[in-house]
Order: structure tokens, then sequence, then C-alpha cells
């Protein structure tokens, strides 16, 4: 009996040809197994109908532990060819099928990890150390199918060492794309801060000793540049922080291992479960007590970001140094992707490092590292890229179109559907460069070309002057159909696509282009597959200066307590020189009669933070709000219900309070009543939604769900009500996660 078997899914790269090999070796099977152009696998087997039976029983079940099966198909004929044995095909370029998986890049395993230290394996200390079932893939694929010729590995030819272990069946090497050693593999040097060659016998340890001494050194990884340099030494980290123009924000972390993260954080059971993975995102911890680590890494914040080595380079890198973690941060310019290439690191980072630790593969697709927070015991992906992209994102649904969504202005990713599943990109950034922008249309052309798919319709936001608004309606010139979305639709709409529930959704954020024409951010919606209604909202509160009121909070409190408290104007001018214009500046802002309104819940965290004195300018993406939160651990509640009337929660109520009561009550119990006044009040109107609608299941979505308080004090309260509480553990609550959401809608509108 002959049978021809198509398997589709994730099993190009994760050693799945090795494995189909092995088990037809093991049924007593001729015939042979070759990848395809369309990221599928052609398995021909004959022999007894019982052999090919417990073969295939056997391939579905035993599958390697990368490999994810989309499809199955099976055809059987009494027909006889004859083989020479089972064997391993080269790749045929055949295209038939649409949306493929390319694997995500994946840590080092443990095998490979131990061979580094073993002084009598031919790979000891070699940098770039992987076999079948680990390392890059996603980052080094330049076009299906994944074999070494149409990879960034193709420049160096295998010795006959490494040749001999990808031809031999019992070795775990057997066909892996990415084998390497010492003798034949990418190489790695040192370099000064002008590119300069430096001439050292070993530059991992040469590095090594130059980072315990203080020195800041560009790292080049996986899917880009990192800048590497103590987390202990605070003279250092002030440094990195004045070159690269980054004044407050926290700077993540690279440990030892587990043992050592422990040190300086406390860690769950999920969060080592996440910190462990194959994965190895950053994991937003919670800092220890007696935090060892210096202050300037995640400067007046309760937590840390933390990942562990993922490649044979950061293990060898750590094991010579005697601190227990590395500040390991993106090399990118703000507002810039992050850095790919030798040259560009060169000219870019020359005023911003002592030296460079470089290797001569190139990264074909640059992938920032991903970044995860546990809330409630479930994961939030806040960045969802290397380790994760691109393993698609299933839907309950399929279309009939292929979609491109090509997301938020800020913290972008795109998303391509095709048939049920929905391929998000990796970070992109913010669209508020020429240079991110042209990455944004280069990387949307690589992957619809991973994924075999050409867009027959765009979707984007419903903001007119957004950079991905104008470049939809540019691709929508040649004739294909436009959706647009609004913002905060599309935040419930990727929760959606994650449950596949209508809902009652809590969507906040910082802002969002609304029906009405004004800034929303805090609202209550009743949505489904093909629409919303927005049925209550936080207070519209002025905004002076517009965006400028986002930088500096201040501003926003001044708009919502004007002519509302006593003493502002001298509160005020006494608080002038946090002003740009000093007292001129101050004297503007209380005659402002009209401003843009906003009900956003970021502006009024921002606005609370600044009556607190915890933080008066926003020097990055959600300061004032996150610092917020990390002065309310801890805090009491001051048992004053939210204030509501017809659907609306009075923030200036809240504001008021806050203000006139600083000095009666500590910080934190303040800070952590802003917390349940917003948090309650918005549960509470989605929760009045369940008695009008009847629809029993709540979900949280938009930048602020990243707020673990925040999320807690909703579920509760839902729960407490008897309702199903849903909150994001695949798609990004916050702006990277929006293109998602206009997918979905995109995909129901066209069924």
């Amino acid at each position: 009996m002959l049978a021809r078997i198509i398997v589709t899914g994730i099993i190009q790269g994760v050693g799945f040809r090795p494995f189909v090999y092995r088990m037809a070796i093991a049924n007593k099977l001729a015939g042979f197994v070759r990848n395809r152009g369309d990221a599928a696998a052609e398995i021909f087997v004959q022999g007894s109908e019982s052999d090919i039976d417990r073969f295939i029983e056997y391939v579905r079940a035993r599958k390697p532990h990368l490999a994810n099966y989309a499809n199955f198909l099976v055809e059987k004929s009494d027909k006889e060819q004859k083989f020479n044995g089972f064997s391993i095909l080269a790749s045929s370029d055949e295209h038939k099928f649409s949306g493929p998986a390319v694997p995500p890049d994946v840590s080092i395993c443990d095998q490979c990890a131990n061979e580094l230290k073993d002084p009598h394996d031919r790979r000891h200390r070699y940098f770039f150390n992987t076999c079948t079932e680990c390392g890059p893939r996603f980052t080094i694929i330049e076009k299906l199918p994944f074999d070494r010729t149409n990879t960034t590995m193709k420049e160096f030819d295998p010795c006959d060492n490494c040749r001999g272990e990808y031809d031999n069946p019992a070795d775990r090497r057997f066909h892996s794309q990415t084998i390497a050693c010492n003798g034949c593999g990418p190489v790695l040097w040192i370099a000064d801060n002008k590119g300069m060659y430096i001439d050292c016998k070993d530059p991992v340890s040469f590095a090594a000793k130059l980072l315990a001494e203080g020195s800041i050194i560009a790292i080049k990884g996986i899917g880009g540049f990192h800048i590497a340099a103590s987390a202990l030494n605070s003279k250092t980290l002030t440094r990195l922080r004045q070159s690269k123009s980054r004044k407050n924000k926290p700077f993540a972390v690279m440990a030892k291992n587990i043992e050592s993260a422990r040190s300086f954080a406390l860690i769950s059971d999920s969060e080592e479960k996440l910190l462990t993975s194959p994965a190895k995102p950053i994991v937003l911890l919670q800092k220890r007590g007696d935090f060892s680590l210096s202050p300037l890494v995640s400067p007046q914040l309760h937590n840390i970001g933390v990942m562990l080595p993922y490649a044979a380079l950061h293990y060898l890198l750590l094991d010579e140094l005697p601190e227990p973690a590395l500040v390991m941060t993106s090399a990118n310019p703000s507002s810039t992707p992050v850095i790919k290439d030798n040259e560009k690191a060169f000219q870019s980072l020359s005023n911003s490092v002592d030296y460079f630790l470089v290797h001569n593969r190139a990264i074909s697709m640059r992938c920032d590292d991903s970044v995860v927070r546990v809330n409630s015991d479930k994961p939030s992906i806040i960045r969802r890229s290397r380790g994760y992209v691109p393993a698609p994102i299933c839907m309950k649904n399929r279309s009939s179109d292929c979609i491109l969504a090509l997301g938020a202005e800020l913290n972008n990713t795109f998303s391509i559907v095709a048939g049920n599943k929905v391929f998000m990109s990796q970070h992109i950034g913010d669209i508020d460069s020429l240079e991110t922008y042209q990455f944004l249309k280069d990387t949307v052309k690589q992957m619809q070309n991973l994924v075999n798919a050409k867009s027959d319709v765009i979707a984007c936001d419903l903001h007119p002057s957004m950079h991905t608004t104008r470049l939809a309606r540019i691709k929508a010139e040649s004739g294909k159909r436009l959706v647009q979305v609004q913002h905060h639709y599309a935040h419930a709409a990727s929760l959606m696509a994650e449950h596949d529930l209508d809902m009652i959704a809590i969507v906040c954020d910082g802002a969002g282009y609304g029906l009405d024409g004004t800034v929303w951010g805090g609202e209550v919606i009743v949505c489904d597959k093909l629409g919303f209604n927005r049925v209550a909202s936080l207070a519209k509160q002025p905004m002076i200066g517009g965006d400028l009121a986002t930088y500096f909070p201040l501003r926003m409190a001044a708009g919502i307590l004007n002519g509302k408290v006593e003493g502002l104007d001298e509160y005020l001018y006494s608080k002038s020189d946090l002003f740009t214009n000093g007292r001129k500046e101050v004297e503007f802002i209380l005659n402002t009669k009209q401003a843009e309104m906003t009900s956003s819940t970021g502006r009024i965290l921002d606005a609370v933070s600044a009556v607190l004195g915890i933080c008066y300018e926003r020097t990055y993406e959600g300061e004032p709000a996150m610092k917020l939160e990390s002065a309310a651990i801890g805090g009491t509640d001051l048992g004053i219900k939210p204030r509501i009337d017809r659907n609306t929660l009075d923030t200036t109520f809240l504001l008021q309070h806050i203000y006139e009561n600083k000095n009666r009550h500590s910080t934190r119990d303040l800070a952590y009543f802003a917390h349940s006044y917003i948090a309650g009040g918005l549960a509470e109107m989605a929760c009045n939604q369940s008695k009008v609608t009847g629809i029993k299941t709540v979900g949280f979505s938009g930048g602020v769900a990243y707020n673990d308080l925040f999320l807690q004090i909703i579920k509760n309260k839902v729960e407490s009500l008897g309702l199903r509480f849903i909150q994001h553990e695949k798609v990004p609550p916050g702006d990277a996660g929006i293109s998602v959401g206009q997918a979905y809608i995109a995909c129901n509108m066209a069924l």
C-alpha cells in the first residue's frame, strides 16, 4: 500500500523531517519526506496497511515538541512505487497552501548549553551552538522552504564533521539547517567604539572583563543589537542613560539563571514557567524588598523586566561575570527600529558605547525581545516578538479573503489573516519616523511572502491622520477593500478574537479617536463581531495644550481642577519651575477656556500622579501611570463609592478629593483610591449593562489592562456579581494588539 501525507502548520525548522525519517524506519516503511515551498511537508510511505497506520498514529501523536500541526491530510492507494529505503529529499518549490507558519526563534536547549561547558566537546565555547530543536528560525529565514540555502546560514559551508552529523539519522543534528561549529560557522570578534577590530584571543572573555570594569558594549544578538552594561554600577548606568537620552525608562536585565534572578526579584510558579520557556521572554517581576541591583535599572517602579540567557553567546558571557545580571536593552536610538547590521551599528552607536561584540552572520528579520507580565496568574503579553512571532493565532471562523490589518500608530504591529489564522508581526514600534515607516512597509512585504498570501482587504484605524491609515488608503487605491475600525472597538475585538465571544468590554488606554471626534480612552462598550455601542464612559476632561498634556500631566490636572478647588493658582505658581515657560505658562493654563476633550483613563491616572507629586513629566510611554501603580502597592481603600451619573463616571470629584486630601492621607492610600475609584466605577457601569443586555461576559482591554491592580479590582467586582470575566492571554491588550482586532472585524465583515 502507498500513502501520501501532507502536513501543514509549524513543521519546517523544528526537526520534523528527521522525526518522520525515524518513524518510517521504525515501522519498516520505504518512501521519502520533503519540504515544500508553501511550508508544508510531503510524505510518501509504502508498506503494509498496518505498518502505515501505525506510522501515521506515531507521527500524529509523537510530533517534535516545537511542531504544531494545522492540517494532516492522508491519501491511500493500492499503487506501488520503487523506493530505495526511506530518505529525506531536497525541497520542492510547490506552493499550494496559503498561511503556513515559520517557526519562531527559540532558546538554546539544555543539551547544547551543556556542550558549551564541556572542554572535550568540539563545540566547547562555540557562541552559536544549536541543534535541530533549538536556536534561530524566523530571524534568519529569507524565503521558504526552510532550507539552509534560504537562510543567512547559506554563507557558511559545513565542515566534514558537521556534514557527518547532518547526514547521520542517529544524531540530534540530523538535517539541522543551523548546524555549525568553531571550524566552519560564523565568527565573533570585538571592536572599539569606532568599529575597529581589536585583536584578542577570546572575545567573550575580553568583553566580560570590560563589562565588569564598567564599559558599555553593543552586542549583536539573534534578532538585533543589545546594549549591555553592569546592572550594579550606577555610574555606568548614569552614563548609559545620558548617551541614550533615556532619562527614566526602565532597562531590562538578563540574569545568569533563575537562582540569580531570585536574588533581586520575587518569582511565582507562573512567572518561572515563562522565564524558562523556549520563548525566554522578558518577564516583569516584582522587586525584592532588599533589591540588590542599581536603582537606576528601574527607577521608582516596583517591578523589573528580567530574562534568562537564550543564546549560547549569552550563556558564555554571563558565566564569566561575578554579578547576577547584566542590563540588556535594545540598542536602537529612540523612534527607530532595532539595529541589525554591523555597519549601521558602528555608525549609530559610536557615541553611546565603548565597544562592540559582533559576528558575521546576517540578520534577515529584525526582532526585539518579547515582554510578558503575569496578571491574575495568567500571562499578559506586552510585546509579542522574539519567541512567539510568527506563530499564528487561530480563530474559530475562516476568512475567504486574505486580510492585512495595519494596526495602531504607537507600539505598532500588523497582522495578516489567511484562512482561520492570524499571523501577527513582530514589534515594529512607533510610526513617527521615516525609518520605522519603511520598516513597517518592508516587513509587510516579507511576511506576505512567508505566509504565501497577498491581501484582498486592508484594515486600519479610524483616525484620518495616522500614518498607518494613510498607508492603508494608498494600498486600497489598487482596488482592495478598505475597512476602518474604531480604536477601542479594535481593542475589544482583539479580546473577542482570543475567546470568540460577544461581550461587554471595558476599554481603557491613553487615547483613541472617537466616533464623536473627541479623544476616547475610558469606555464601556457592548460589542459583537459586527458592531459596538458605547454605553458608558469616564467624564470628558480638557487637555490643556492638547498633546502637551500627555507629556506634562500637571496641565491635565490644572484643566480638571480649575475653578473647582481653592488655591489652585498658588499651587501651580509654586510649581512654575516644572513648566517650560515658567509663570507665563501657568498663567496661560489658568486662563485657557477651550481645549480638546478626552475621556482617557491614562490621562486621569497621569493627572493623579502629578497631583501626588509622583511624576510631573512623561519621559516614556505610560510613565506617570506606571509610577502611580507602583506607589499604590499595599495601599488601603478610602471607602468612597464611585460617583456615576447617567453612565458617566465623575473623575472631577476623584481628582478634587485627592487634591484636597493629599496632606490628610498617605500617598500610597490616595494612589490606591484612584485605582479603586476608576476601576470600580467602570466595573459597576459594565455590570449594570449586563442587566440591560443579558450578556454575562465582561472583558477588559486597552493599555491600562497591563496594570495588575486595575485588573484585579475589575475582576473581583465582575465575578462577585456572578458574571464571567475574561482577559488577554495571547494578544497584547495595548496598542500592540490593535491589528489583531482590526483583522478580526474585517474577517467577520467578509463572512
